[in-house]
């Protein structure tokens, strides 16, 4: 069996590890952060230090195809998040009350998911890799370069040096360090590449408050998680032991509305929402946590179909982070994790540039849709935002993608498994491009959204939301 060296222990690297080892193979997982992982979720979220995850502290959702990677590849997991307050969310619950349709279906269960706040899904990771036989987990070890060789011409990584001059010898170096991967930079140390790399700024700032229930309950949603009004967003996210968060995200360059970072500009913003004002009826457990420069970005270390380094793989944020809003990253990280799996056991013995050309076919096929997707989202939203900011109409999408897009989020309210499939794409369980592409599906989309307004959420205009911040 194999010998990894895992680089990072947040939740991507934490379960790629585990799976890896139950599959046999001895993986040592590095982390600069130092801290030890804590006992219980509440100590994780009052006192566990990650400096080196911005992101740690905002908003995060477990969707659907990720809980169901956990249910299925690490059962023991997912019953620890259970039994740490994981809250179920079930996503069939939003169905619109335009929709007469309210009949189950047999496979509705697929929508249905257990999310917590990052600490807590991050310390029972951190848990159960500590307990697991063949992982081991050295944190506060930072890694200073990578240990190359020339194989067959191609750069290739036998293993990592960490600051304290230590070589570890590896089959197989992962990169799990997130958006803060120090990988390019390595490579470039080396010599090696440029790799190709699309980096935009999303746009936006977010600006997070976490809540706790008072009674127990949690809120209703009487709008969609994500609801975009105006030239703001709000993103509702239910976590774990009755606790919730609630994100207002802006334009960047919206000087006026970054006043919400303060906590009473921030509560009357949402106060003005009838929608979601309910939100706020619980105890507050956080600040108000901005968060800007988020970067879409995506990285391919491949050049006319042949790696430009072998031995290594990207996982997760390290291969590709995107605007939070949509809460994909822990999601999509898992799926990574288990691609990562299937193809170390497929491929890894067939040699090098043969590991690194599937690894990235998987990639491409099954993880990059989700990016580009997300990206879509992102400049159209953005689009919308300044138009209004202008006091202009947003102009009618040109492309075709975004055409259908605006048409669906209509058409959603007429049609039971239109909804469906809206929320397969919400959930991670499918692609909007792959729905979209059925035959037919873009002709039915297109006729329900005729002449049907789209959906208005309701909320301060412009002029009311600048008085609420002057």
């Amino acid at each position: 069996m194999a010998k990894i060296v895992m680089l990072g222990a947040g939740p991507s690297g934490l379960a790629a590890s585990l799976l890896l080892a139950r599959d046999g193979h001895d993986v040592t997982v590095l982390e600069r952060d130092a801290d030890p992982v804590p006992e219980s979720g509440t100590h994780a979220w009052e006192q566990w230090s990650r400096d080196g995850v911005t992101q740690f502290r905002q908003a995060h959702l477990l969707a659907a195809a990720g809980c169901a990677v956990l249910e299925e590849a690490l059962p023991d997991v997912h019953a620890a998040l259970v039994s740490a307050g994981a809250t179920r969310f079930d996503t069939l619950g939003l169905l619109p009350p335009t929709l007469t349709d309210r009949a189950p279906r047999p496979d509705d269960e697929r929508f249905v998911t257990f999310t917590a706040r990052r600490p807590v899904f991050e310390q029972v990771l951190g848990k159960a890799a500590q307990e697991q036989p063949g992982v081991r987990v050295r944190r506060g070890v930072a890694v200073e370069e990578l240990v190359m060789q020339t194989n067959d011409g191609t750069p290739h990584v036998t293993g990592v040096r960490v600051e304290s001059g230590e070589t570890l010898q590896a089959d197989l170096v992962v990169d799990a360090m997130g958006r803060r991967s120090a990988l390019p930079r390595w490579l470039s140390d080396a010599d090696v590449g440029p790799m190709h790399e699309e980096s935009e700024d999303s746009g936006f700032i977010y600006y997070t408050r976490f809540f706790r229930s008072r009674d127990g309950s949690t809120p209703q949603h009487y709008a969609p998680p994500l609801s975009p009004i105006g030239t703001f967003s709000i993103l509702l996210i239910p976590s774990d032991n009755d606790t919730w968060s609630i994100t207002m995200y802006v334009s960047r360059g919206d000087q006026a509305l970054k006043r919400m970072r303060d906590a009473d500009a921030w509560t009357s913003v949402v106060q003005a929402c009838p929608a979601h004002a309910h939100w706020l009826e619980g105890e507050p457990i956080s600040d108000v946590l901005a968060m800007g420069g988020v970067v879409d970005r995506y990285r391919r270390p491949m050049s006319d179909g042949r790696p430009l380094v072998t031995g290594v793989a990207l996982l997760g944020d390290a291969w590709a982070c995107t605007n939070p809003s949509l809460g994909r990253g822990m999601t999509l990280g898992l799926l990574h994790a288990r691609c990562l799996r299937e193809t170390v056991s497929s491929h890894l013995g067939d040699g090098p540039i043969e590991f690194a050309q599937a690894w990235d076919a998987v990639t491409e096929a099954k993880l990059t849709p989700w990016y580009r997707e997300t990206v879509l989202e992102d400049r159209s939203r953005l689009r919308e935002i300044e138009a209004l900011r202008s006091g202009s109409e947003p102009a009618e999408a040109t492309d075709p993608a975004s055409t259908l897009m605006g048409a669906m989020i209509s058409a959603i309210r007429h049609d039971a498994e239109i909804f469906r499939l809206f929320l397969e794409a919400r959930c991670c369980l499918t692609p909007l491009s792959e729905t979209l592409a059925q035959p037919g599906m873009a002709e039915r989309i297109l006729a329900l959204a005729s002449d049907r307004e789209r959906l208005t959420i309701p909320g301060p205009s412009r002029e009311d939301l600048l008085a609420l911040l002057a």
